[in-house]
């Protein structure tokens, strides 16, 4: 058996373990983080569904998505985190975040197409109508693209970024993409790419996106250009880059040797201590360290949507190579093989953090399926 079509058995193992009776937890080791985020369970999901030929992941989607959804907030927002089960902590739900909308949004139309099942998004038409909304009332500049605030999506301590984020815009374009809002979609890209409004997020020279962007103070503009792997390739699988935009981005990954040794380092390059990015709290948290967690680790989850971008990009002979290394990635682990651990460390390829990462396995499963049918899966 090949190694690809060895991970995907192990893939829906390390599932398996994140798997419970209240819904998909966000990794299933023993040091594991044991509540239903809606980034993490969306994404394993996501990927198990799409070959999940025996259903078997259909219930645990199900399972996720209603427990989300039953806390959504009056204004909207589905909960970062719900965290009601281990007795060592109170209970408590978790907001405070962009991504978990967009990702339970994403999630809903990935289960209604994966098993043509329409009875929960029938269910929540109300909080999709209430979950778009509390969207849109993000969006301050009232140009298509809701804003954030610091440490409020997936990096959720570090870099700093706030405004317009490539990560948000990219999953807000996707999300309105699967629930065929055209007239949104074009305002989206207009915004992104500075056509309709001076918000034009792409990188001069390079082509790719910015990680984030806000105001211009007379010239003095609030933004960075250190490159964020995840909102790059979301903006290519969800089609918010272009064909041409796709290749510059790719090109670029390739160039900096972004996916090396492993698909694929959550940015680059390393954001050091003494540098114009660098805030006095990142000293306080694991990314301090050049090449270690956010700061230019490597992230297997996001290695399967640059499998999947690649595809999209019709570079197939690289998203095979690509995925040969993200299974051999999530075959290291800590304490035995495959583990489908949370980061990887470039430098010294070890294997980080902790293990039987839901997302780790689903996002290898996306990456799989694309390959397999040399067309993106779901996106």
């Amino acid at each position: 058996m090949k190694i690809e079509e060895q991970a995907v058995e192990k893939a829906k193992v390390a599932l398996r373990k994140c798997s419970t009776p209240h819904g998909m937890h966000a990794s299933g080791g023993k040091d594991g983080y044991n509540m239903v985020f809606s980034r993490d369970s969306m994404i394993g999901l996501i990927g198990a569904s799409v070959v999940d030929t025996d259903r078997e992941f259909k219930n645990q989607f199900r399972l996720s998505l209603e427990i989300l959804g039953k806390h959504q907030s009056q204004t909207g927002q589905i909960p970062n985190a719900v965290d009601l089960w281990d007795k060592k902590r109170g209970k408590q739900v978790t907001f405070a975040t962009l991504d978990s909308t967009l990702w339970w949004l994403f999630g809903l139309k990935a289960y209604t197409q994966s098993y043509k099942d329409k009875t929960l998004i029938k269910k929540y038409r109300k909080a999709v109508d209430r979950a778009f909304f509390w969207l849109r009332c993000q969006d301050t500049g009232e140009d298509g693209m809701p804003e954030q605030l610091p440490t409020s999506d997936w990096q959720d301590c570090f870099p700093h970024k706030y405004g317009h984020t490539i990560n948000t815009v990219a999953l807000y374009y996707a999300a309105l993409k699967a629930f065929g809002n055209k007239s949104e979609l074009k305002r989206v890209k207009g915004s992104a790419f500075g056509l309709t409004c001076p918000t034009n997020m792409v990188c001069s020279g390079e082509g790719y996106f910015l990680p984030w962007r806000w105001k211009d103070h007379d010239g003095e503009l609030e933004a960075e250009q250190w490159f964020d792997s995840l909102g790059n390739l979301l903006a290519i699988c969800a089609g918010l880059a272009g064909k041409e935009q796709a290749g510059r981005i790719l090109d670029f990954v390739e160039k900096k040797g972004i996916a090396k040794p492993f698909p694929i380092k959550a940015l680059y390059p390393p954001i050091t201590e003494g540098s114009k990015e660098w805030h006095p709290y990142f000293s306080k948290c694991l990314a301090a360290e050049p090449n270690y967690y956010l700061n230019g680790g490597i992230w297997p989850y996001i290695g399967g949507f640059y499998v999947a971008a690649l595809v999209k990009a019709g570079r197939l002979e690289q998203a095979e190579k690509q995925l040969r290394l993200l299974a051999e990635v999530n075959r290291l682990g800590v304490e035995k093989e495959w583990e489908f651990n949370e980061w990887v460390h470039p430098l010294e390829k070890k294997a980080m953090g902790s293990s039987y990462h839901a997302w780790s396995g689903g996002a290898y499963l996306l990456a799989f399926k694309s390959v397999s049918d040399k067309k993106i899966a779901f996106f």
